[in-house]
């Protein structure tokens, strides 16, 4: 197998690439245990924008890892969207050239801008193109190349050929029933979230008079200012930014607060982590909003807009029963996506 993953921008998109990717370096292992031939991974291509280089600049599972440059296109105007454009023509040539290089057979994208070159480059080829899309609202790439692609995998479309959602196997591994709400966690996503960070900071005094702990994604940016703050009112919260133990900090927590990204979204559904989610409301398509529809509807989650954000309504929030909550979300999650997203490319 030949194969060439693409998309990013955003750690939504790339947690995407990674378990997969981690899925099919398990199978390949496995097959040089076994004295088999070991298969080639594939490679990658993303942007050297966004959050791509960090995830996968130093990885060694792929056969090479490749960064073009791009930008998004979509929500720019005048000459920014004219030099988008460019840049995108310009990685679609050079995308062309690594597919034809590597002889790639199959080409995965979870879309984003990081995606785009190589999708239409695949496409130009006549190379089989799979896509996942993380979010109930279609991204603007992912609606675009649907009609054209072999799989559009979906968890919100019944027509998709798998519905599981590629999440990590440490998340189901560390679920737990939630009863008694001892421990919240904020969840801003490795950037941070301003909203959420103040609503953390605005509700910890009457967290700590409940004896309450408090674990805080902040974002890289805004660490210490946010340590800052809870240093001055005397508080005690575990403060981080970009992790990759978030299964680890999840499994501490009874109840979370969070925005509603795909990812995030199921990680704590897997983990049976009853959740507050307060979407991002300049999300493309709204987005976040409707993600959070599909627990809400099944009464496995709570939402609050942004705009009104009601603390004393949250307070109350604690003394729910989380326990009903907790193991909904267990029973909704199917397990596995990464294996079946993995075995459908390799059938590939």
């Amino acid at each position: 197998m030949s194969m060439a993953m693409t998309g990013g921008g955003t750690g939504g998109h790339l947690v995407i690439i990674k378990a997969v990717k981690e899925q099919l370096a398990q199978r390949s292992a496995h097959r040089a245990e076994r004295g088999a031939r070991k298969p080639t991974l594939g490679i990658y291509i993303g942007s050297t924008q966004g959050q791509d280089r960090k995830w996968f600049a130093e990885d060694e599972d792929f056969d090479a890892c490749y960064f073009l440059e791009t930008q998004g296109v979509v929500n720019r105007r005048g000459l920014g969207k004219l030099k988008s454009l460019w840049m995108l023509a310009r990685a679609f040539v050079r995308a062309r050239k690594l597919l034809k290089k590597h002889g790639i057979s199959v080409v995965f994208s979870v879309g984003g801008f990081s995606a785009a070159a190589t999708a239409f480059a695949a496409l130009s080829l006549r190379i089989p193109l799979v896509i996942h899309e993380q979010n109930a609202a279609l991204g603007s790439l992912n609606k675009l190349l649907k009609p054209y692609a072999a799989h559009f995998i979906s968890s919100y479309l019944p027509e998709s050929p798998i519905h599981a959602y590629p999440i990590k196997k440490i998340f189901f591994d560390t679920a737990r029933i939630r009863t008694d709400v001892k421990t919240v966690i904020f969840i801003g996503g490795s950037q941070g979230a301003v909203a959420i960070n103040d609503l953390a900071l605005s509700l910890a005094p009457r967290l700590q008079e409940r004896g309450i702990t408090i674990i805080h994604q902040a974002g890289e940016r805004n660490i210490e200012a946010v340590q800052a703050v809870y240093a001055k009112m005397g508080i005690e919260a575990e403060v981080f930014g970009f992790t990759d133990q978030l299964a680890a900090y999840m499994a501490l927590a009874d109840f979370a607060i969070a925005r509603a990204g795909a990812s995030t979204l199921w990680e704590l559904a897997a983990n049976g982590l009853p959740t507050l989610f307060v979407p991002y409301p300049y999300a493309a398509g709204d987005h976040q909003y409707h993600n959070a529809q599909f627990l809400l509807a099944k009464d496995l989650a709570w939402l609050m807009r942004e705009n009104a954000i009601d603390t004393e309504r949250i307070l109350a929030l604690l003394d729910a029963d989380m326990q009903e909550k907790s193991r909904g979300l267990m029973d909704a999650v199917e397990h596995d996506g990464a294996r079946q997203i993995a075995t459908l490319l390799q059938e590939m």
